[in-house]
Parts: C-alpha cells; structure tokens; sequence
C-alpha cells in the first residue's frame, strides 16, 4: 500500500478515537490492515508506519500507549431511485428529489451525466442553487420507460470532490393504451366430436402499457354467437387466455347437418376484472368440419423389411384446427408421427423381439390438450425365417441299462425355433446324423424327434456321441438348420453272478491240535460286471460243515475270502471235511440263476496227533544225605494221566553215575555211594521219558538233588503232628509242614530248614515233598491214586547240625466235589444188620402169605357147600 501521504479522498481518519475525513487525490481507497500492537482490535487493518511528515506530527506507535489510524473503505453510494408519472400535466420544470452531494461545504459544481457516461441532454437537469434534480417536460412510459443517470461533484478544473451518485429515473404508467387484437376477423375450424372444454382456437391480442400491471391485464368475452341455434351458448371463451373451446350444452347440441358457420363477436378488454378499461372487439368465424378421427386398421408389417428409414406405415387426420399429433407405443418401439398425422416406423422390427405393438396417437391443441379420445392402431409383425433351430444344450451323458429292449425310449429332442409358432418357418424335423453303429443300434422319429434303441446290442461301458441335424419350414428346401449332440452311456446290470476262479480246493491237510483262528485257504471269485455296486460279493458255507468248525471272513467288494478254523478239530469225531462254499451278488441278480462256478469245494484232512508224555512235575527236587548208601530210593517219577500209555525212564547226563532210574516204574535210586558230594552242593540230571508205544514221543524233566551234611545215626524221637486229609484221586491241594513243630527246643536258632522224606522206599513212591520256603514243605500225593486209609508219612527235618523225624498222619480218604473227605460209616448200636432186616422182613411175608391162604381156602368150601344144597333150599332175599 502506498504511503498515507497520498490520500486526500473521502474517506474516513481515525485518530486516537476520533474519525477524520481523508481525501485521495487518485481517487482510490485504502485497505484496511490489522494493528500490529492490538491484535484484539479485529474487522480493521492497520495500515502502514507513514513516514515521516506524512501525517500529523506525534503519530507513534512506540511504548505502553499509541494512537491508530484507521483508514475504512469508502461506501459506495446507494443508487437513487425517482418516480415520474407518465404524460404529467402539471407545470414543468417538475422538482424530483434533492441529490445527496454537499455541494455547499465546498467550491464544486453538480455535474449531471447520462448512463453512458457523458454529459446528459434530455428532459433532466440539476438546480446548481438547491442541488435538486427536475424534468423539463412530460414522459412517455411507452416511448422510454426508465432513465439511468449520473451526478458528480466537481471543480472547475474538473477534479471530482464527490460522486458519481447512480440516479434511476422510472417512468410510472398511465392506463393510455387501448387493447387490440391481432386480427379483426379471424376463422377458425371446429372438428366434429371435439371434447367440449378443449380449446381449438386461441384469440391474441396486445396492449402497450407496462406489463404485468392492472393497465394491460386483458380480460376475454363473447359478446354474441349468430346463428344463435340450436343454443346461444354453443362455445365458451376462457376470460384470461382467450382460449375458445365448445360448451357442454354445445357438445350435446351441436348441429351435424349445419354447413354455415358461427360467427362470434367477442371483446378484449385491459384493467383486469374491473367495469372500467379500454376494450376492443373482433369476430371469429367459426365452421364446422366433418370428423375425421377414425379408427384405424390393424397393419402387418414384416420382420427385417429392407427398406428406407424411416417408413411410412399409416396416417391420421383432425379436420379441426390448429393440430399437434403425439404418438405412444406399447411396449415402446420405433414409431414416430409428424405434424401431418403421419405414422413411421423408423427401422427395422424383429418379431422375435416382440411381435405386436400398440399404437395410440392423440390429436392436442398448442397446449397439449387433447382434442379427442386416442385414435389406436394394432401393428403385427410378421415372421420371417430368420431364426435357426436351437438345440437344448447338451448335459450329462443319457443312461441306459445294457440288454434294455429294442424300443426303449432314450431321449425327446426338442429344439426350439424363435419364429412363429405353427408357422412352416418354426416345423422341425429331425435326421440322426454320426455315428451310426453297425445294425442300426439308434432308431430317430424325424417328427417327434424320438430317439429309440434299434436291435443292434450293445454292451455295458459303451459310450456314443450322436449327432443329430434339425431342420425348420418341415425340412423343405431353404431350410435353416442346426446339429445337435446327444452323449449316451450304456450302464452296467447286474447280470453277471460271481466265479470262483477254482472250483476245486485241497486236501488240505490239519493236525488236529490246531489252534482255532488258524487260516485254512483263501479263495478268489471275480465278477464280470463293471458297477462296482454289482461286484459285491458274500460268501457261505452251504454244506460240509454242520458243527460250525469253520468259518469265513471276507471283504465284500475285494472277491477274497478267507476260510478259518473256528473250533477244536478231532480226528475221530470228523477224520475230514468237504466244504462247500457258494459266493453271490450281493444286489439282487438281473437274468440267468447263477452257474457252477459260483461253488467251490475245499477238502480238509484232520491228521491224528498224539501228544507226547506228560509227567506229573515239570521239575523234581530231593535233598539227600551225603550218607545216603547205594541203592536208596530217592523219588519216582510218573506220568500225570495213571491211564496213559506206559513209559520208559532213562537218565540223560549223570556224569557221577550216582543214580539210576528203573526204566519201568521211573524209581531213582542212588546207584553208589555219594563219595565226593559236599553238603550244601546240587546235582542236576536230566530224566526222559519216552512212549513205549511210540518211541518218537518223548518227555524230559530235570531231577535236582541237594546234598545234606552227614550226621552220626541220632536217635531220631519222632514227633507227631496232628492228622490232615488228602483226597485220592489226587487232587491239587497238599499238606503244609512247618519245621518247627515237633521239637520246639531243637527248633530254635536262626538259619533255614531242610527236609525229606524218610528212607522207606514205599513213602518215597507214594508222597512228594517240596520246600515251599526256609521254614515249611508241602507233601502231596505223588501217585494219582493211593489206597484210602489213615497214612503215617515220615519226614526228616534238618535245622543247624540237628535232624529230627516228623510223622505227619494224613488221612486218604475219597472226596465231593467240594473237595470234602466222605468217611465209612460203621454200624450203630442196637440198630439191625442186614441179615437180620432181611430175616424180619422174609418173616413178616410168609406170616401175610398164611393168612391169605386160609382166607382162599375158607371162601373155597363155602362155596362147595352152597352149590351141594337144592335150588328151594336157598332163601329168597327179601326185598326191600
């Protein structure tokens, strides 16, 4: 911003708090800016430091306090505005208004322009005394309805002091127009059937005054109608637009028949609604004209016309007045009509698209009203063949069972064309193209389009793709044509029943020990068919097997079966087996019963097996005196089974040869003296047993012997230990022997036990004693039957350097079931024995038998004696 040295206009100073005027010389101005010491002063600008000389002296803006200056933008004057009436007829000059420029503070001059900007010359001026503005003379609103001046404050050098003020001179209007019309006669044409209320005829007419005010608001009216016949109010004119249309009364009275014309007088009239106002009149002939609004054909019109576009199809006609033709289609199509009621269709149709349209075409007014009811014209799009057929789109491939029947319907083509239906264009007939097997295995109806199966077989898994030709106008010449594809499966039947792959299974051979759960065969089938649904098989055993002993395990869709021993085989109750296994389908068969090779035979031998011996321990043990002469018996060794074939007893590896064994009874006894054996050490040997029926059957057992320390011959003091009973035949249990009891002061001490049976050989074949620890020994029976009796068993007992002898009395006694001793009972006193209760009761018959002999015999004699007597002898009975 320039210095404020530069302005001198009128604007205004702000000194401190007082306001001073402030003149440009160029005639701009000033920004406003922002107090850089009072921020909080907004809305004003502070302008710039003025230099020295410029303004007042003692301006600062230093220190605690300062002044401002305050430039504000100069207002720009508000335009003036001043009325003059129209055609005043007062006296002139004609005092306006009094201009706002202070031209008494200074030495200027009002200087009066025009809105160019030049100096006015026309019917204003300026009174250089009073600074009003005047007129000189009267105002034609029609000849100029507004001034535009300008009015300025200038020196005589032409320096301007203030100004320009805008002055806007409007000329009121005076009501001196007189309405007219366009016309004085005018003519117009009445349809017949013409909507009464619609106008067909538009009056114009014109007033100058200023528009838009109550001086040219035009009222319209009928003044008269000749003829007056058949009603004087046959038409109706609209006050405000001048739109003439026919009355109700005129709609129903008009006179077909009347050739002439109405002639009508009608008014136009300006200050609106009200009595006064100027008015003119003029004549409107109206004639009647023959309705020509008639309905219309429908058209054909055909499909792709090669024509030029766009082409005339139909033509309406309103014989009344001024008319405007507007044309709808349903649905929307390419139609369009002209100001002559002419109809086109401006390109092609396609009946495919739509095949009919409804056309409704209205005669309006220039107002868009209508003048009648919609004229309709129907538009039929005629066909073409311009449409190939269209085959349905090929799916999935079409099943069909193998062996189905000549005559089995596979598919219907139906290919579909878009002409007109029932048209020769739309007929299609159908022809089996590729390929075509050998024997004609398809058959096609060209007319219904059936596709059938011909006598040609055809095989599970087979796969064709047939290509089918359609053909529209009944496959005429010029025909269009499309190829169809139609895929088709032969499926699979069950109609195939399982094989074994061989029929005949075996010998097989079987120990009769065989463990059950052993597998015996595998047998295969296969299936011919190709569904795998129809390759599941199920096996069974049909006959061979009535016990059940075996059995199959299969998975059906593998055609594996395995067959299983499921019980215990024996030679004699079956020395063999023929099994006969049968495999079906598990679906359910379609044609022939299955054949011979649906059965498999599987021949099973059961081997005998005899086991071999079992004797009664799986181990012996024997504690021995190193003192033990030659000859003692230490054990025997027996079967388990009393009943089972005879053994021979061998001994295997005495390296000592202490020992020997009879080979019959299996009794081991020392064979020599046991010189070099040391307390405390075992022997061990290995006894055999063999059949003696079947040397090849054999059993082997170890003998341990423990050697016990020599003692000097004690006197053994037997001890009794209270009786226990044993069942025979041999059971499990046994008797529990401690070392303790007996010889309590023997028996103390620390250290183990030992004990054995007494040398008597009888004992030491009949009894077997096991330590069961350090402490106590368990005898058992070691035959499988021993005599029952009360039995003293004799048992040496060896504790710290000191032996002592046990009898342990055991009763062998025949037991129950519970394991419980069944003891004989002896004779009670003074009861009976058998001879005598035989005696009493042979007695006590032979009494009975004698008295019933003399019974016999006394009936007997008297019956003699009755039969002696003659017949009047014997009294008659009397009667009761």
């Amino acid at each position: 911003m320039s210095n404020l040295g530069d302005w001198a206009g009128p604007g205004l100073l702000l000194w401190g708090q007082w306001c001073f005027p402030l003149l440009s010389k160029s005639g701009r101005t000033a920004s406003l800016l922002k107090c850089p010491l009072c921020p909080t002063l907004p809305g004003l600008a502070w302008p710039e430091v003025p230099r020295e000389g410029a303004l007042s002296p003692g301006s600062s803006t230093k220190g605690a306090s300062h002044r401002h200056w305050w430039v504000l933008l100069k207002a720009q004057p508000a335009e003036l505005y001043v009325e003059v009436p129209e055609n005043y007829g007062g006296n002139f000059p004609l005092y306006l208004t009094k201009l706002p420029l202070h031209h008494e503070e200074t030495e200027g001059q009002i200087v009066l322009l025009g809105d160019s900007g030049m100096v006015a010359e026309g019917p204003f001026a300026v009174d250089p005394e009073s600074g009003f503005l005047l007129v000189t003379r009267a105002l034609d609103r029609e000849e100029q309805a507004e001034y535009r001046l300008q009015v300025t404050l200038e020196t005589e050098d032409g320096r301007v002091l203030g100004g320009p003020q805008p002055v806007l001179v409007h000329v009121k209007d005076e009501n001196d127009q007189v309405p007219h019309f366009s016309q004085a006669i005018y003519r117009a044409q009445l349809s017949q059937g013409t909507r009464p209320g619609t106008p067909f005829f538009f009056l114009e007419a014109s007033d100058g005054d200023e528009p838009g005010t109550a001086n040219s608001d035009l009222r319209f009216h009928i003044l008269s109608q000749v003829p007056a016949q058949p009603s004087p109010d046959m038409f109706q004119l609209e006050p405000q637009l001048g739109a003439l249309a026919l009355s109700p009364k005129g709609s129903t009275s008009l006179d077909h028949t009347l050739e002439g014309p109405y002639q009508l007088l009608v008014q136009v009239k300006d200050l609106g609604d009200q009595a006064s106002g100027h008015q003119t009149t003029a004549t409107i002939d109206v004639s009647i004209v023959e309705n020509t609004w008639v309905p219309l054909e429908p058209i054909h019109l055909a499909e792709n016309l090669e024509v030029p576009y766009p082409h005339l199809i139909a033509q309406v006609h309103w014989s009344g007045g001024d008319v405007c033709y507007h044309l709808e289609s349903q649905p929307p199509g390419p139609f369009d009509a002209d100001t002559e009621g002419k109809l086109y269709v401006t390109r092609g149709l396609d009946r495919e698209s739509q095949a009919e349209y409804l056309l409704q075409v209205w005669a309006q007014n220039t107002r868009g009203e209508d003048y009648a009811e919609p004229l309709e014209l129907q538009v039929v799009v005629t066909d073409e063949n311009d449409n190939a057929p269209v085959c349905p789109p090929r799916g999935p491939p079409i099943s069909i069972p193998e062996l189905s029947p000549p005559g089995t319907e596979i598919t219907r083509l139906s290919a579909e064309d878009a002409d007109a239906p029932g048209s020769p264009n739309a007929h299609i007939v159908y022809r089996l193209l590729i390929p075509e097997p050998e024997g004609r295995a398809f058959e096609l109806d060209p007319t219904s389009g059936s596709m059938t199966l011909g006598a040609a077989p055809l095989q599970a898994g087979q796969n064709f793709l047939l290509q089918v030709l359609a053909v529209d106008l009944a496959g005429a010449e010029g025909g269009l044509s499309s190829t169809c594809e139609v895929a088709v499966l032969i499926t699979d039947i069950n109609d195939h029943a399982p094989e074994f792959t061989t029929s005949q299974i075996g010998p097989i051979s079987l120990p009769e020990d065989t463990e059950p759960g052993t597998l015996v065969a595998t047998l295969m089938a296969t299936d011919a068919d190709l569904e795998p649904a129809f390759r599941v098989m199920d096996f069974a055993i049909e006959a061979g097997d009535v016990e059940r002993t075996f059995g199959l395990d299969w998975e059906p869709d593998t055609g594996h079966a395995q067959l299983w021993l499921r019980k215990n085989l024996s030679y004699e109750a079956a020395p063999s087996y023929k099994l006969v296994v049968v495999v079906r389908s598990v679906v359910d068969l379609v044609g022939p019963d299955p054949g011979p090779g649906s059965t498999a035979t599987v021949t099973v031998l059961v081997e005998r097996v005899v086991p071999p011996p079992k004797l009664d321990q799986e181990s012996y043990e024997a504690s021995v005196p190193v003192s033990t002469p030659a000859g003692s018996l230490l054990l025997t060794i027996q079967p388990s089974d009393p009943m089972s074939s005879p053994l021979r007893f061998s001994l295997v590896n005495d390296s000592e040869s202490w020992l020997c064994i009879e080979e019959g009874s299996g009794e081991v006894h020392t064979a020599r003296p046991l010189q070099g054996a040391q307390p405390g050490d075992t022997y061990t040997v290995l006894v055999e047993a063999q059949d003696a029926d079947k040397p090849g059957l054999s059993a082997s057992v170890t003998l341990k012997l423990h050697f016990l320390k020599a003692q000097p011959a004690p006197t053994l003091l037997p001890a009794l230990v209270p009786a226990q009973h044993l069942c025979t035949p041999r059971q499990s249990h046994g008797v529990v022997i401690s070392g303790a009891s007996g010889n309590s002061d023997l028996a103390s001490g620390q250290g183990p036990y030992s004990f054995a049976l007494g040398p008597n050989p009888t004992v030491q074949r009949d009894w077997r004693l096991q330590a069961l620890n350090d402490s106590h020994a368990y005898l058992t029976l070691a035959l499988h039957w021993v005599e029952p009796q009360e039995h003293v068993v004799p048992v040496v007992v060896s504790h710290n350097d000191q032996m002592w002898q046990l009898l342990v009395r055991v009763v062998v006694c025949r037991c129950n079931v519970e394991g419980q001793c069944l003891r004989k009972v002896g004779r009670l006193k003074g009861m009976p024995t058998k001879l005598s209760a035989v005696g009493i009761l042979v007695g006590t018959l032979a009494a009975i038998g004698f008295f019933l002999i003399l019974i016999f015999t006394h009936l007997a004699l008297s019956r003699k004696k009755d039969l002696d007597q003659p017949v009047d002898s014997v009294p008659l009975r009397a009667a009761v």
